[in-house]
């Protein structure tokens, strides 16, 4: 796939522009409010489940008297915690508005929050990052590339996470077991929604606004059926140069 973020808006709003309409400024975009309750429909989606485990688990330790069952219900609602609590940090990185406008967040508060999320699961991560810390924008770039990127391997794998300094770009590096290029990846490079948008395509039309308002471009790319997924994240000669990282 060669498709490239567009580096001409300097916006990260879904649909902006000088028209009030839906997809103003741009036609085949969804409206400000339709984006935001998708993204909100997303991080709902990703926490239901821990959360319904929970209250399964209180329901158990109310109506049951076995204290094998009392206990097995204890155990399910600490796991169930964790993962919810996971999955909101991790969700407050990536989706939420973490810090000042001009913050930067320490690498090692994102790697936590991204190894919290994929606990348990069958994506590892490994990362070799120059930086100590990135602007919250470049970061939140890069936490929702990596969970876009975990799309890359369905069948567990790692990824292989590399955050260069200055403005030499990221690059994330998917491997398993019958890898494929993720569904939507054409929206994570720049595309325009194809049709009526919906919760499974936000991340990627949302990492393809993020590249907009930061002047880069996402490559996806796999040379070999089943081989390694990259994504390589440059940064074009209008981006500011994020002096806030420590090398």
């Amino acid at each position: 796939m060669t498709g490239e973020i567009a580096t001409n808006d300097n916006t990260a709003g879904a649909g902006s522009g000088s028209g009030s309409g839906p997809g103003a400024g741009e036609p085949d975009a969804p409206d400000q409010l339709e984006f935001a309750a998708l993204l909100c429909s997303r991080v709902c989606h990703d926490v239901i489940s821990p959360v319904g485990a929970i209250v399964n688990g209180l329901e158990v330790l109310e109506e049951e008297e076995d204290q094998e069952m009392r206990e097995h219900a204890l155990i399910l609602i600490a796991k169930s915690a964790l993962q919810a609590s996971a999955k909101l940090q991790f969700a407050r990185l990536a989706f939420g508005a973490s810090g000042s406008a001009g913050a930067h967040i320490e690498i090692a508060d994102a790697r936590r929050a991204a190894e919290g999320l994929m606990e348990g699961g069958r994506v590892t991560l490994a990362w070799d990052t120059k930086p100590s810390a990135l602007h919250k924008t470049r970061l939140k770039l890069l936490m929702n590339l990596i969970q876009f990127a975990t799309g890359a391997v369905p069948r567990g794998g790692e990824l292989n996470i590399i955050v260069e300094n200055g403005n030499e770009g990221m690059v994330i590096v998917a491997t398993g077991p019958r890898a494929r290029v993720p569904e939507h990846s054409n929206l994570a490079e720049g595309d325009k929604f194809d049709g009526l948008p919906d919760s499974r395509a936000i991340q990627p039309y949302l990492i393809g606004l993020l590249g907009k308002q930061l002047d880069a471009s996402l490559k996806v790319n796999q040379e070999m059926e089943e081989g390694p997924v990259t994504f390589a994240i440059s940064y074009g000669r209008n981006a500011a140069v994020d002096d806030g990282m420590i090398g």
